[in-house]
Parts: C-alpha cells; sequence; structure tokens
C-alpha cells in the first residue's frame, strides 16, 4: 500500500488541507478508507458525521465495479474553506456509475443513492484513460454545513 500525506499547515480557514492515499481493490481496503478517512477528519478537527459513510460507499464500488487486477483505487480528501471534497479514482473509466432502484429485497445497488442523499453535490469525471473519478462534496463548516 502507498500511503502519503500532508498535515495541515493551519486551522481550517487557511486555504485548503489534503490527504492521499492508493489502496488494493478489495473489500478489505474499502473498509480501511473508511477508517483512514475518520482519522484524518478527526486530525483536522472536521465532524465525522455523513463523509465516512460516502467513502464506504465509493471506495466499495471502486473496489468492487471498477476493480482491474493489480491496479491500485485512490481515495483523496480535500477540503477547501468550508467543502470537504472527497475522491475515489479506480481504473475502470469504461464503467460510469449511475444510481439506479433496486429491487426491495436486492442485497446491493444502494450506494450511489446513499451518497445522493448525503453529500451536498457527487458527480463522476471520466479519465484520464483508462480512470474515472466520482467525487462527492460535503459542507463541513460555516452557516451552511450538512446537506442542503
Amino acid at each position: 500500500m502507498n500511503h502519503e500525506t500532508r498535515a495541515p499547515e493551519m486551522d481550517l480557514a487557511s486555504p485548503s488541507c489534503h490527504f492521499t492515499v492508493l489502496l488494493s481493490p478489495t473489500p478489505r481496503a474499502a473498509r480501511l478508507a473508511r477508517l483512514l478517512t475518520t482519522e484524518q477528519l478527526r486530525q483536522w478537527g472536521l465532524p465525522l458525521d455523513t463523509a465516512p459513510q460516502i467513502v464506504a460507499e465509493l471506495a466499495t464500488n471502486a473496489a468492487t465495479h471498477g476493480r482491474v487486477p493489480g491496479r491500485d483505487f485512490r481515495l483523496a480528501l480535500h477540503v477547501v474553506a468550508d467543502t470537504l471534497r472527497i475522491e475515489v479514482t479506480d481504473a475502470r473509466g469504461d464503467r460510469l456509475p449511475r444510481p439506479g432502484r433496486p429491487d426491495g429485497d436486492a442485497e446491493g445497488g444502494r450506494g450511489l443513492l446513499l451518497v445522493d442523499a448525503l453529500a451536498h453535490r457527487w458527480g463522476v469525471v471520466p479519465g484520464p484513460l483508462p480512470r474515472k473519478t466520482v467525487w462527492a462534496e460535503v459542507r463541513v463548516g460555516g452557516a451552511g454545513a450538512g446537506h442542503a
């Protein structure tokens, strides 16, 4: 596992904070992505309400649907002003995620519905080939904190 972090040099009033890690596309690494996010948010003094769940869903999708043997997925967290941007980049740019409505008894298929409910906004950026990045933004401070 490649791991790169940079501690914030100032508080959240500063321009930005960043965290990036490469993880193997496995269920275990998807769980690790959530734990690493929780710890990084604690270090930054940010609320732990929705971001770890969003990371869990996006990382699980990367490990399940974006998996290419021998290629890692990347989790990146960026804080700029009052917004946390979560980015998960995988090696399957040919598979763009679409939220769906699974059958009531289906065991999966609700991850992007949760992301849509928890994030202020989210989207997908294709490329550079063969990759794609699924991102979500959450407000973490100020008067507009939380889901809008």
